[in-house]
């Protein structure tokens, strides 16, 4: 069982904790997320910490993934998860949504940081996270959708079952938590039919 939480930028603050941990356990584990080894839990912390700003300015949205949560709402596959609600349970699973954008971009966001904790995974999570965040695109009246992960990773084939194609790889991009060079491949998806005339 699991929900699904907008977070607000005070319960976001709040969630410190829990948020660096998932971070936390996920670079552990071997995800490769903007950091490399050793990395601790005060340094998780102030990821989370420094992004406060930008949800305070909209910029950027929030998601969870609780664990324990009461279920209603959307249907997905074999996994029910609710929107909004009460916040209770521990978070398991998180994503956000880029919005900023110079005034030729506001027709598009950039998903990042679509993070399951290794106790959590092959439950439908990062599906449920990446269709909310699509959700989210909408109601902003964003048609296009932009990511990257690593090479061949287990994000990748999630993000193709959904419908996102591949712009390119580039060799050497980011490092693994270990320090290795490792290749990196950027994705789109349209949500609707794209407008050439922005702001109509």
């Amino acid at each position: 069982m699991f929900s699904i939480d907008h977070l607000s930028p005070e319960a976001a603050e709040a969630a410190l904790p829990d948020l660096a941990a998932l971070l936390h356990a996920c670079v552990l584990q071997g995800a490769s997320i903007g950091f490399v080894l050793p990395f601790t839990l005060p340094e998780a912390e102030a990821f989370w910490r420094d992004g406060l700003p930008a949800l305070r300015s909209g910029a950027r949205r929030l998601l969870v993934a609780r664990q324990g949560g009461r279920q209603e709402g959307r249907q997905e596959g074999r996994q029910e998860w609710r929107q909004e609600g009460r916040q209770e349970g521990r978070i398991v699973g998180s994503t956000q949504v880029g919005l900023a954008a110079p005034p030729n971009g506001r027709h598009r966001a950039e998903i990042t940081k679509v993070l399951v904790h290794p106790e959590a995974r092959r439950r439908g999570l990062g599906r449920a996270l990446m269709l909310e965040a699509e959700a989210v695109a909408r109601a902003e009246r964003r048609s296009l959708l932009i990511l990257d992960t690593r090479s061949d990773d287990a994000g990748e084939a999630l993000y193709r079952a959904l419908g996102y194609a591949v712009t390119g790889v580039v060799p050497d991009y980011a490092c693994s938590p270990e320090g290795v060079p490792e290749p990196c491949t950027f994705m789109y998806k349209r949500l609707q039919a794209f407008s050439r005339q922005i702001g109509t």
